[in-house]
């Protein structure tokens, strides 16, 4: 198990997961940080006395040792009784902690700095924007008074002074001067006498057209200078208030990446928050709205722009809420729209804080007045419509199309059973599951006349029936339980009612990006002609961006919420003819679409419809994540022809609209493909450990945590090798699923059958399949009849996917080939 250590700021340390260790008490931790302090170097037991005690006591020796052992218990806890040590060893007359060179935060933050000096300023200032991001506080903030700690205290401190000035010039170089200001004057406050400082901030002022300002810091810093240390300003202090007063060329800004253009650019953008700055009053509502905007922005930048607005998000939303406008707190919760592709949160607690202050904002906001049909929320109550009525429109008007009527032309890819063979007979339609890939054309037209998909609810595909605890549950009380409902259920246990309609894709089918769903939206009711309306589609298009978010932020859970809120933001931007609305609450019905496996051709129809209706309204960055669903949904059909142009595609939005992390999913994609198509194991590989260097930095850890060492599993498992067994894998979430198979490989078969039968049900994502096949293959190889059934009944329905391939990341083959292995270990 990997540990981390945290030095800049109060001294800490976490585990594989990110959660604290618990250290015990202040000695425990003095003797940590002596031995970071250490650099991998052995201390003396004597060193550490003197250095914990300014009179050591009787027993002291033994003290340490004790304090040792109890960190030694704390940082490797799965270590066998009278096993070595392996991180904090005992060596000659003392100990040394052998943690790897970037195991400290301390050590990450010198590698950045140093590799900041060697690139051209914008990979200079990512690389120091990292580095001073590590910083929680003064460093070994505990031992402020320790003398041992004091050198080492003083050498980070001016490291970090040096990197805020360095990250500042190249901010200048790239011509964000604006962006350099705020930091340089809250640098120099606590430090006012750095020249280099003061040359810097005159200078970015000036390139902000703020000469006045400029002028002011120079005097400003001469008068500290002077009548503070009685020395005066050098030089280059003197030289720039010259130059500045007689506005000399070369200190217009520098040009800016992109040529004239781009520097056209920076002095616009420069100019502009120049102005806004000094236009807007510090404590304006209008600027947590703006900053919201901003952060949306910034998220799509990859990397440390991904990891602040994730932050900063949650401090704008909860400053809205402190000033106590409900309406303004739902702006700046609805106004982050960012698309989302992976179905594992990257930060849970940040996500919990978004849900909580979403829920609340809907809590308290009034309801919308004049809207008959309607709760205080926004949803739709009963109404006394018999089926044959649209949920959102007249009938024939093309809205609220129902996906419950699959095309009756498909040829089923294998014989129903069970209920299953149930619902063929008694509908003639074969379960959307089940259908094969292989009889259908992949870009042929799709059923139903042009445009008349607008309107359709992805949470009315047909359902499949539960099983096991659940179908009991059913079978005696009548109800479905909430999160397992069908999804043409009310959470309150209400049956919608069924809307007809034609159009629906078969699963498995290449729906035309030009027939889907979301293309010529007829218009529909009447229009707002008084104030009452018009307050009820405003309140109604804001619930619908909160429920959104709710739905997105509560991925990968297994409560009802997320898709019950997903479910009425559809309905809410499909009745109010929002595109954008729109597109934000199909990401949130993509999210919620993982109630079980085998669904892989409902993502596909809204990826298709994320696509028409993305590049008919200009929606650049809801088209690019249409792509990248189809891409995912058309790997897990095996249809990589089609996968390759969604990639491709995406490709090409991305370096046009500067989308770097588009990149990180498409070289997954292609390490996947290349794994499916039978590529040599050493080829595949590589091509999977190139992709995941692509994560290094991406601010994507819910992606990045323990990946590879899922997939270069999957790719043994695939390839019938055991697998792999080295102790410093960090599988992270997938430890449970890969901890029997790993047992196995060390031939360790009764702690695999232990471990096996303490595996969860896997997480609702677009892992499911994958890790639904991982259980199967531990439960064959040690018998276990019972989880065998669970995983043969969970994979039954993807019988015509490939497993895993629906991440677009990694693949066990055919899902049928691990079923018919289960079926047959089972008779």
């Amino acid at each position: 198990m990997r540990v981390w250590f945290g030095v800049l700021g109060p001294v800490v340390a976490w585990d594989a997961d990110g959660r604290a260790i618990a250290l015990k008490g202040p000695r425990h931790r003095a003797v940590l940080a002596r031995l970071i302090v250490a650099r991998r170097r052995v201390v003396p037991v004597s060193r550490l006395v003197e250095d914990l005690w300014t009179e050591p006591p009787p027993g002291a020796v033994g003290a340490v040792r004790t304090f040792v052992a109890a960190l030694r218990r704390a940082l490797e806890p799965r270590r066998p009784p009278r096993a070595p040590a392996r991180l904090l060893v005992t060596e000659g007359p003392g100990y040394a902690l052998r943690a790897d060179p970037d195991a400290v935060d301390a050590w990450r933050f010198e590698q950045d700095v140093a590799a900041a000096a060697t690139l051209p300023p914008d990979g200079a200032s990512a690389r120091l924007e990292q580095a001073l991001g590590r910083w929680r506080g003064p460093a070994y903030a505990d031992f402020t008074d320790e003398g041992w700690a004091r050198g080492e205290r003083s050498r980070l401190a001016e490291l970090r002074l040096h990197a805020v000035e360095r990250q500042a010039e190249a901010r200048l170089a790239l011509g964000r001067a604006a962006e350099a200001v705020p930091d340089l004057e809250a640098h120099l406050a606590e430090h006012p006498w750095r020249e280099g400082a003061w040359r810097t901030l005159a200078l970015a002022l000036y390139r902000t057209g703020r000469q006045g300002d400029a002028l002011a810091v120079l005097r400003r810093a001469r008068t500290l200078l002077v009548e503070q240390l009685g020395v005066d300003p050098g030089p280059e202090l003197r030289r720039l208030e010259t130059d500045i007063l007689g506005q000399a060329p070369h200190l217009a800004p520098a040009t800016a990446p992109g040529g004239a253009g781009g520097a056209a650019a920076a002095r616009v953008w420069a100019e502009a928050a120049a102005a806004y700055d000094r236009t807007v009053a510090t404590g304006a509502r209008a600027r947590l709205e703006s900053t919201a905007g901003l952060l949306r922005n910034l998220s799509m930048t990859g990397g440390d722009g991904l990891r602040t607005a994730r932050q900063q998000r949650v401090a704008a939303v909860a400053a809205a809420e402190e000033l106590g406008d409900p309406e303004l707190t739902a702006r700046v919760i609805g106004t982050y729209d960012v698309p989302a592709i992976w179905t594992r949160l990257d930060d849970p607690e940040q996500a919990a804080h978004i849900v909580a202050a979403a829920e609340r904002t809907l809590a308290t906001l009034a309801p919308a007045p004049g809207r008959p049909g309607h709760d205080a929320f926004g949803r739709e109550t009963p109404h006394d419509k018999h089926p044959g009525h649209e949920a959102f429109g007249p009938r024939g008007s093309g809205h609220g199309r129902s996906h419950r009527e699959p095309p009756s032309h498909e040829t089923p890819s294998h014989e129903a059973t069970g209920h299953e063979a149930s619902e063929h007979e008694a509908t003639g339609h074969e379960p959307p599951s089940h259908r094969a890939p292989a009889h259908e054309a992949p870009d042929h037209e799709a059923t139903g006349p042009r445009g008349s998909g607008y309107g359709r609810s992805y949470h009315e595909l047909p359902s499949h029936e539960a099983t096991g605890h659940e179908a009991t549950r059913r079978e005696t009380t009548g109800h479905e339980p909430p999160s397992h409902r069908a999804p043409g259920h009310e959470a309150a246990g209400r049956e919608t009612p069924a809307r007809e309609g034609t159009g629906h894709w078969g699963p498995g089918r290449e729906p035309s990006d030009q027939e889907a769903p979301g293309r010529e939206a007829p218009k529909h009711g009447a229009p707002a002609h008084d104030a009452v309306a018009r307050e009820g589609t405003r309140h109604d298009a804001v619930r619908a961006r909160l429920l959104a978010t709710v739905a997105v932020e509560s991925r990968g859970s297994r409560g009802w919420r997320g898709a019950q809120a997903a479910r009425e933001a559809e309905g809410i931007a499909r009745r109010l003819d929002d595109p954008a609305l729109l597109a934000f609450a199909l990401n949130g019905v993509f999210m919620q679409s993982f109630d079980r496996a085998g669904l892989a051709p409902r993502r596909d129809a809204i990826g298709a419809e994320l696509i028409a209706l993305s590049a008919r309204h200009g929606l650049v960055a809801f088209e690019v994540l249409g792509h990248l669903i189809r891409l995912q949904a058309r790997s897990a059909l095996a249809d990589f022809a089609s996968a390759d142009r969604h990639a491709a595609a995406a490709d090409r939005l991305g370096e046009h609209h500067e989308r770097p992390l588009v990149g990180v999913f498409t070289q997954w994609y292609r390490a996947l493909r290349l794994a499916a198509t039978g590529g040599r194991a050493a080829e595949v590989e590589a091509a999977y450990r190139d992709a995941a260097a692509q994560l290094d930095g991406a601010g994507m850890p819910g992606l990045e945590h323990g990946l590879l060492p899922l997939a270069l599993l999957c790719l043994r498992v695939e390839q019938g090798r055991p697998a792999p067994t080295d102790e410093d894998l960090d599988w992270g979430p997938y430890a449970p699923w890969a901890r029997p198979l790993v047992l196995l490989a060390q031939g360790r078969h009764a702690e695999a059958a232990t471990a096996l039968r303490a595996v969860p049900d896997p997480p609702r994502d677009l892992l499911l399949e994958a890790l639904w096949c991982l259980t199967g293959r531990a439960a064959i190889a040690v018998g276990d009849r019972e989880t065998m059934a669970r995983a043969h009944t969970a994979l039954a329905p993807a019988a015509a996917e490939l497993a895993g391939a629906g991440s677009g990341l990694l693949t066990l083959g055919p899902v049928s080939r691990h079923l018919t292995d289960l079926t047959n270990a089972l008779h």
